[in-house]
């Protein structure tokens, strides 16, 4: 059974129906029906970030991981942290006010800086330590670029691997770009020599990144959530069902 059910989209955001129903479609393929998780959106604020705001391709992605969430959590929000040198806004976007959600938020954020991610990734990890919450976090972390301080970001992941947390991290930008070399390294880390269970994925979702499918951006989003959730339970990481 889906955590909110699809007359109760229908009321709150009917504009997001056709999203909750493709997301629906993937978490079913990726046998994840009935499976409770925390979604969280994580998104850069860094300069480069820019024009992704102005033309509401940041918008859109809040939009889809809304369209998730309804599936797996059954509060119709989603924890969003927005960062660059720092952490900008620990907030939230709502199924019943998702409209121009982002650029309200973002019309009262300040300068946009450079890009961080473990401060990023520690509000993420307060957040669902400070929620109380028994289910696994499912964390989409968005960014156009690698870290100022890549072995921060390193260190941050190996030790929320022994955490309920699966970071699936999103880039935007320059297919070619050796700014994402560093992701590509995070979603190989060895286990478990660097960290006890593989708790990241990583895929390009383009320069633009509107132009990939509901389906196909659920299906990476999802890809390899249910190993993780596979291996993380054998190794005590998940509470007991």
């Amino acid at each position: 059974m889906t955590a909110i059910s699809l007359e109760k989209v229908e009321q709150a955001a009917p504009a997001l129906v056709s999203l909750y129903k493709s997301a629906g479609a993937s978490v079913r393929r990726h046998g994840l029906d009935g499976r409770r998780a925390a979604v969280y959106l994580v998104v850069d604020y860094s300069g480069s970030m820019r024009p992704y705001y102005a033309d509401g391709t940041v918008q859109a992605l809040a939009d889809r991981v809304l369209g998730l969430s309804a599936h797996l959590d059954d509060d119709g929000r989603v924890p969003v942290v927005f960062f660059s040198t720092d952490v900008d806004a620990v907030t939230e976007i709502a199924l019943d006010d998702h409209h121009g959600a982002i650029e309200r938020i973002v019309a009262g954020l300040g300068h946009m800086g450079r890009t961080s991610y473990h401060l990023a990734m520690d509000a993420v990890i307060d957040h669902y330590l400070d929620s109380g919450s028994a289910q696994p976090a499912l964390v989409v972390f968005q960014t156009d670029g690698g870290p100022i301080n890549k072995a921060a970001a390193e260190r941050y992941l190996c030790k929320a691997a022994k955490l309920p947390m699966f970071w699936q991290f999103i880039g935007f930008g320059d297919r070619s770009s050796t700014q994402f070399d560093f992701l590509r390294k995070l979603d190989e880390l060895p286990v478990p020599a660097k960290r006890v269970v593989d708790n990241a994925g990583f895929f390009h979702a383009g320069s633009d990144p509107s132009t990939m499918s509901d389906a196909e951006l659920y299906d990476r989003l999802l890809g390899e959530f249910p190993d993780w959730l596979a291996a993380a339970g054998e190794l005590g990481i998940l509470a007991a069902d």
